[in-house]
C-alpha cells in the first residue's frame, strides 16, 4: 500500500482501516516503522491508538535509528512475526539509509514475499519503489537537479513513486527522474490517497483508494533531451503517457495498460435498467411491426407495465404521436 501523505486518522480514515483488515483485521500483528519520522515515541502511539481502535489485536514499534541498530534479532523477530508492516512518514533517505540491505530491510523484504501486507505513508511510501526520490523540490516544469535518487526496497518494481503530489506540486521533479531513466514507471500519489499494489496472475496491477488520484507518467515511448540539458534550462520531454486515475481506477503496473471497470451499480438499479432495456427491445419491435399504429403501440405499452413494477422511460419515448 503506497498512501501519499496526511491521510485522514479521524473524520473519514478509510486507508487506515482497509490496511488493518488487509493484515488480518482482529487477528492483524502490525508492526510499525518510524525511523523516518523526527518525532519522539508519540508517532507510535498515534497509530497505535488507531490501529487497535480499528481492531488489530497487537501493533509492535520497530524502530531502527543506525544500521548497528537495524541489526537486532528482536526487531526482525517482530517483523517476521507481523501481518502488517506500516512505515511512517518523514525523512526517506534516514530510512532507506539505516534499513535498506540490513536484517530488518530483509524481513520487510521476506514478509512482502509471504503475503504480509506492507504499507507505507509519505516517505514510507517513496521507499518502497526501486528507485527512491531522496529529496529536492517541487515545480510544475522538469528541471535538471530538482531532486535526487537513491535506492529504495523495490517492492514495487522498475518504479519511482512520489509522494504528496498534487499538493505539493511535484510533477516536474518525477517527470525529470522518467526523462532520466525512462525504463522507470513513474507515481505520483495524492494526500490521503493509496495505491493498493497486488501480485494477480504474475502481473502487478494497482487499485486506488482514497479521495485523491494516482498520477502515472510512462516514458517508454518519451523523446527527451536530459542527457544534455543544462541545470537550469527546462527538459525537454515528449510522447509521454499520462494516467490520471482516481478512486477504483485500476491499473495493471506490468503492462501498463488501465484495467476496464464495470461500472458500479446497485442490484435494485440493475434490475430496473434491465426491465426498461426489455420494454425499449419491444418497442422497438412494436414500430417495426406493419400494424404499429401510434394508438396500438401506446395500448400494449400500458399492458406490459400493468404487469410489473412501474418503470420510468425517457420522456421522449412517452409521447406517443409527437414522437
Amino acid at each position: 500500500m503506497i498512501i501519499g501523505g496526511a491521510e485522514d486518522k479521524v473524520r473519514k480514515p478509510t486507508i487506515l482501516k482497509h490496511f488493518v483488515a488487509l493484515s488480518g483485521g482482529k487477528d492483524s500483528r502490525i508492526a510499525v516503522i518510524p525511523t523516518a519520522s523526527s518525532l519522539g515515541r508519540e508517532v507510535v502511539d498515534v497509530y497505535d491508538a488507531l490501529f487497535t481502535k480499528f481492531g488489530a489485536d497487537r501493533v509492535d514499534a520497530v524502530r531502527p535509528e543506525s544500521r548497528e541498530q537495524a541489526q537486532d534479532p528482536a526487531l526482525v523477530k517482530a517483523l517476521d512475526e507481523a501481518t502488517g508492516i506500516f512505515m511512517t512518514g518523514g525523512n526517506q533517505l534516514k530510512l532507506s539509509s539505516i534499513v535498506c540491505g540490513t536484517p530488518v530491510g530483509d524481513a520487510i523484504l521476506r514478509a512482502h514475499e509471504r503475503g504480509a501486507v506492507v504499507a507505507g505513508t509519505s516517505a514510507g511510501a517513496s521507499i518502497q519503489s526501486s528507485h527512491m526520490v531522496a529529496f529536492g523540490v517541487g515545480g510544475a516544469t522538469p528541471k535538471q537537479r530538482m531532486t535526487q535518487v537513491a535506492a529504495g526496497l523495490g517492492l514495487v518494481d522498475a518504479t519511482v513513486i512520489d509522494q504528496h503530489f498534487d499538493q505539493r506540486n511535484r510533477y516536474g521533479r518525477l517527470l525529470m527522474i522518467v526523462a532520466q531513466s525512462p525504463h522507470l514507471l513513474g507515481i505520483g500519489v495524492d494526500e490521503d490517497t493509496c495505491g493498493l499494489v497486488e501480485d494477480i496472475d504474475g502481473d502487478m496491477v494497482m487499485r486506488v483508494l482514497g479521495k485523491g488520484a494516482v498520477t502515472i507518467f510512462d516514458g517508454s515511448r518519451m523523446v527527451s533531451n536530459a542527457y544534455e540539458a543544462t541545470r537550469s534550462s527546462p527538459l525537454l520531454a515528449s510522447g509521454v503517457l499520462f494516467h490520471v486515475l482516481p478512486e477504483k481506477a485500476v491499473f495493471n503496473l506490468s503492462t501498463r495498460e488501465l484495467v476496464a471497470q464495470e461500472p458500479d451499480i446497485a442490484a435494485e438499479d440493475a434490475d430496473e435498467l434491465a426491465e426498461a432495456s426489455r420494454d425499449l427491445r419491444q418497442l422497438a419491435r412494436d414500430i417495426a411491426a406493419a400494424d404499429a399504429a401510434p394508438a396500438a403501440i401506446r395500448r400494449r405499452l400500458k399492458m406490459r407495465r400493468a404487469s410489473r413494477p412501474s418503470i420510468d422511460l425517457p420522456p421522449s419515448l412517452n409521447q406517443g404521436d409527437n414522437a
